[in-house]
Formats: C-alpha cells, sequence, structure tokens
C-alpha cells in the first residue's frame, strides 16, 4: 500500500484564501458589481482582519456570493482568472508546507491536495507546486460550459471525508502511515482519519476540536509560522481555546 499526504491549500500552503483573489478579479473585471464588495464581503474581512470575527464567516460569505457571480459565465473565463491568480500570486505561500510538499516527494509519498477552493484554482496550484491528484469544490456547467448556479462543495469536513476514501480506493493508499495538513474545521475529518495529522495555523475552533477529541489530540502536530519562525507544538500544551 502507498503512503499519501494530504494538504489544505487555503490557510495551510497558500497564506490567505485563493478565491478571495479570485473574487478581486471578479471585480476589478466588473463581472461583479464593486458595491457587492463593499456591503457584503469587506465587513466581514474587516472583522477578521481586525481579529474581531471568524475566517471562517468571512470565506463562506465570499463562497456564497462567488457561487451567483459566476452564473452564466462561461468557463473559459474562470479559467483565464485562475491562471491569472495562480500566475500572480501563487508563490505566497507557507514555506513549511512548502518544504514538506518537497519533502513527501522526495520520499516517494502520493502528494494530493483536497482544497475547499474552486477546481479551477486547484488545479493550477496542483501544477505549481507538483501535486499527483487534486481535488476541489466543482461548480457545475451545462453542455455549452456555462455555470449554473449549482455546486458540489469541498469545504467542508463531511465532503473532504468523502473524497479522501475515494482516494484511499484509487490508489491503495494506507492511512495509518499518510499524512494530512490542514488549519480549519473543514479539515477534521482529513486529519482525523491520517496517522499523522499536522495543523498548520490552526484556527481556534478546530484546536478546540482536536483537543475534545482524546485520539487526535495526542497525535496531532500543531505548526505556527510567523514571519521567518516556524514554531512547533504539542497539542496539549496550547491553553485557553
Amino acid at each position: 500500500m502507498s503512503i499519501a499526504a494530504f494538504f489544505d491549500i487555503d490557510g495551510t500552503l497558500y497564506r490567505e484564501g485563493l478565491i478571495t483573489e479570485v473574487f478581486k478579479k471578479l471585480v476589478k473585471y466588473e463581472v461583479i458589481p464593486g458595491e457587492r464588495w463593499y456591503k457584503e464581503v469587506k465587513p466581514e474581512y474587516e472583522k477578521w482582519d481586525k481579529r474581531e470575527g471568524n475566517y471562517d464567516n468571512y470565506l463562506l460569505k465570499i463562497a456564497g456570493i462567488y457561487i451567483e457571480a459566476i452564473k452564466g459565465l462561461h468557463r473559459s473565463q474562470i479559467e483565464f482568472i485562475a491562471k491569472n491568480v495562480v500566475s500572480q500570486k501563487g508563490h505566497r505561500v507557507y514555506s513549511y508546507t512548502r518544504d514538506m510538499i518537497k519533502w513527501h516527494k522526495e520520499h516517494g509519498h502520493k502528494v494530493i491536495t483536497v482544497s475547499g477552493s474552486p477546481v479551477e484554482l486547484v488545479k493550477e496550484m496542483a501544477v505549481r507546486y507538483g501535486f499527483d491528484d487534486y481535488v476541489g469544490a466543482v461548480y457545475i456547467i451545462d453542455n455549452r460550459d456555462i455555470y449554473t448556479g449549482e455546486v458540489v462543495p469541498m469545504w467542508d469536513s463531511v465532503s473532504k471525508k468523502k473524497a479522501i476514501e475515494l482516494l484511499v480506493e484509487k490508489y491503495g493508499i494506507d492511512l495509518a502511515k499518510s499524512y494530512a495538513y490542514g488549519d480549519t474545521s473543514g479539515d477534521f475529518s482529513m486529519l482525523n482519519m491520517v496517522g499523522n495529522p499536522v495543523c498548520v495555523n490552526p484556527t481556534r475552533e478546530l484546536l478546540k476540536i482536536i483537543k475534545d477529541n482524546s485520539v487526535l489530540s495526542e497525535k496531532a502536530k500543531v505548526i505556527v509560522e510567523r514571519k521567518d519562525m516556524i514554531y512547533k507544538l504539542e497539542t496539549k500544551c496550547i491553553n485557553d481555546i
């Protein structure tokens, strides 16, 4: 059986949310009226930026508007934007995660990204960082390659669990020897399924869930990257959550 390393992208590899960058491009190219950013998204962004709000709430707000915004667009339009975003911003990653991708590849492990970002973006990041396979949120298109406004999500824990199960069957993966890297509660199932879970700059919500799970709490590693320093912490030593 093979060993795999499963990576989330937003907040785990990429330092922010890729869908945010796509959203900004859609506003810039006037696909989305700019007032929607200021009225609906910016307040959530500012709450998170001031550390007064929840990061997940901010991303979910963007995702909700994104579903509406791309309805009626042609797939080529989003693919064009996705290529531009990754070309211009794809280097903004955590050095720890980038180095671990390299380490896993050197050790012959399957390197797979399972991300809540639109699959068009996930594909571009997968190519850039040499992932063996990728899974992302699928925004449905019709027979004319036009987005319908429907989505098969991949940002929640249940969806990621199903994706991992399919990947295990596809590649014959030994989960007990495998690794997973994530940062939010949506990554919980992915982290819980493997023998070597790693929380990269985790949210308070994820850490609380892990600390409440005695088995996962014992085996999970916590990595915090700030400026040019990487801190490796034990879950049991982290208090005040």
